[in-house]
Formats: C-alpha cells, sequence, structure tokens
C-alpha cells in the first residue's frame, strides 16, 4: 500500500516521544479494552491532542458489528474523512488498508461536514470482518485524515492476546 509509507513517516515524526511536543512528555497510554486474555492499549501520536476510545466487547472473537466509542475535538474541517491502518507484527507489516469514512458525496456518519472546533462522539457499531485474534503481540497504526491530508487524529496501538 503506497499510504503505508506515508502513515508510518507521519506516525514517527508526529509521535510526542519523539519530540513533537516541545520535549514534553508523551500523551498516556489508554485502555481501549482489557479482559482476562486480550488488552488493547492505544496512545495517540497527534503531538497537538489525545482522544477517546474505547471498544465494548473485549473478545479475541472479533463480531462483525463491533461496538466502539470515539470522542475528539475537530482541528480541522472533515469534509471527508479518510482512515489507514497498518498492522504489525514482528516488525513486519501484516496488513495495510484505507477506509473512506466520510465521502462528500456519501456520508456514512452523522459527523461528516463537521468543522473545526466542533466534537465529534461517536458510539456504535463498525463493520469488520468477525474473526479470532491470534495469540501473540500486534502493534496497529491508525491514521483518520481530512480531504486535504491534513491530519484529524492519530494512535499507535498494541494488541496482547494470551
Amino acid at each position: 500500500m503506497n499510504g503505508f509509507a506515508a502513515v508510518l513517516l507521519a506516525w514517527t515524526l508526529m509521535s510526542p516521544s519523539s519530540g513533537g511536543r516541545g520535549g514534553e512528555a508523551a500523551w498516556p497510554t489508554h485502555t481501549a479494552c482489557r479482559n482476562g486474555n486480550l488488552q488493547v492499549l492505544y496512545q495517540s501520536c497527534d503531538p497537538l491532542q489525545d482522544f477517546g476510545f474505547s471498544i465494548d466487547q473485549c473478545s479475541k472473537q472479533l463480531k462483525p458489528n463491533l461496538s466502539v466509542r470515539f470522542g475528539i475535538i475537530l482541528r480541522e474541517d472533515i469534509r471527508e474523512l479518510f482512515l489507514d491502518v497498518a498492522l504489525i507484527t514482528k516488525g513486519s507489516s501484516v496488513l495495510n488498508f484505507s477506509y473512506p469514512i466520510c465521502e462528500e458525496d456519501l456520508p456514512k456518519f452523522s459527523f461528516c461536514g463537521r468543522r473545526k472546533g466542533e466534537q465529534i462522539y461517536y458510539a456504535g457499531p463498525v463493520d469488520n470482518l468477525g474473526l479470532e485474534i491470534p495469540q501473540g503481540e500486534y502493534q496497529i497504526l491508525f491514521r483518520l485524515y481530512n480531504e486535504n491530508h491534513s491530519t484529524v487524529a492519530c494512535a499507535n496501538a498494541s494488541v496482547i492476546c494470551s
């Protein structure tokens, strides 16, 4: 995927731990979900803001309609919104994809079209393949960006499945 290199570069350059916040400490690591054998942690890689995210059902068996919650105050308008995802395990890229969340002619969510300074809060289902998470540790890089390729949010997540 062509965008993976851009996502990785953006994540590296914008990561608070690389000095993006003027030498301040990185954003805190948050728990998106945790149960006996699965833990999903994430940290914002945007040097200017953090955001909230949680997964309602924390299970090794991902359901096709995973229920999530996401909240952020926009620093950019979002006439269009896209998501890039990169899955990495043992230092190797396993899966990369891009997904249009808001398209100007096909808004999929009520927050599509929101303006800078407005809040997004989404609580609801997210379509996915529905699969069992294999045992291991995985890193997932997420980047939300608008039609001008301005970062709306980004995160480095760790998935630990035992």
